[in-house]
C-alpha cells in the first residue's frame, strides 16, 4: 500500500475490524481486507469498476450478506501507477464531500 500510494501526501493506514482503513489526512478512502485493496465507490465512479469486472467488498453478519461501498481495485489498475493515483483521488473526493 505504501508503495502504491506513496505519491499521495498524508496517506496512512489504521488497523480496524481485521483489516485496515486507508486515509489521506482524516478522509478514509480505501480499505485493505485479506490482502485486497478496495477503494470508496459511489455513482460517480462505480461504472469504472464494473467495466473492469470489479466487485464490492461484502461480509456476512448475523446470517446476512452486507455489501459496502468499497470496491476491489481491478488488477488492470494495480499495474498502472498513474491510474492508481487518479482512482485514489476520485475516492478521496467522494468521501470528502459533505454528507447530507
Amino acid at each position: 500500500m505504501r508503495d502504491l500510494l506513496a505519491d499521495l501526501p498524508g496517506v496512512r493506514a489504521r488497523a480496524m475490524f481485521g483489516g485496515y482503513g486507508i486515509y489521506q489526512d482524516e478522509v478514509m478512502f480505501a480499505i485493505i481486507v485479506d490482502d485486497e485493496l478496495y477503494f470508496k465507490v459511489n455513482a460517480a465512479n462505480r461504472k469504472d469498476y464494473e467495466k473492469l469486472g470489479s466487485k464490492p467488498f461484502t461480509y456476512t453478519s448475523r446470517g446476512k450478506t452486507v455489501t459496502m461501498s468499497y470496491w476491489q481495485l481491478p488488477a488492470e489498475v494495480m499495474d498502472d501507477r498513474p491510474k492508481i493515483l487518479r482512482w485514489a483521488e476520485k475516492s478521496i473526493r467522494i468521501n470528502s464531500k459533505p454528507k447530507r
